[in-house]
């Protein structure tokens, strides 16, 4: 069974990608079992994150993966958002921004302003 080839696959945090025992809970390449573009990729999104940059020859040239590839518990943490609309539709929407890992099931509150900030990419550089 061939893995898929794309680059971020490994990144895109998908239940079905979520690998491991507890504790040691991670986020792997799909197998590649819908064939996309010659089979080399799971889905449209990661065949685009290779074919335009590169296409098949860089697959070629570079070499195909054979084990898959790991994100592990402590660098599975990404920003994300929800809304609350009140029933009083004059009132604005309230967004919701925290931290979230899946792997390891939490979620921390953070100001827009922490979202917004490139440099915050984890809840560890929170106080930076």
């Amino acid at each position: 069974m061939k893995y898929c080839q794309g680059t971020k696959c490994h990144e895109y945090r998908t239940k079905d990608r979520i690998r491991g025992m507890k504790g040691d809970k991670h986020y792997e390449t799909r197998k590649n079992s819908r064939g996309f573009y010659n089979d080399e990729f799971c889905s449209v999104m990661c065949r685009d994150d290779w074919f335009y940059k590169f296409g098949k020859l860089a697959i070629d040239h570079f070499g195909r993966i054979h084990q898959p590839k790991r994100t592990d518990a402590s660098s599975a943490w990404y920003k994300d958002y929800t809304y609350d609309r009140n029933q009083n539709y004059n009132s604005p929407t309230r967004y919701n921004h925290y931290f979230k890992n899946d792997l390891l099931g939490e979620r921390i509150p953070i100001t827009e302003q922490q979202y917004q900030d490139k440099n915050i990419t984890t809840p560890n550089n929170l106080s930076q």
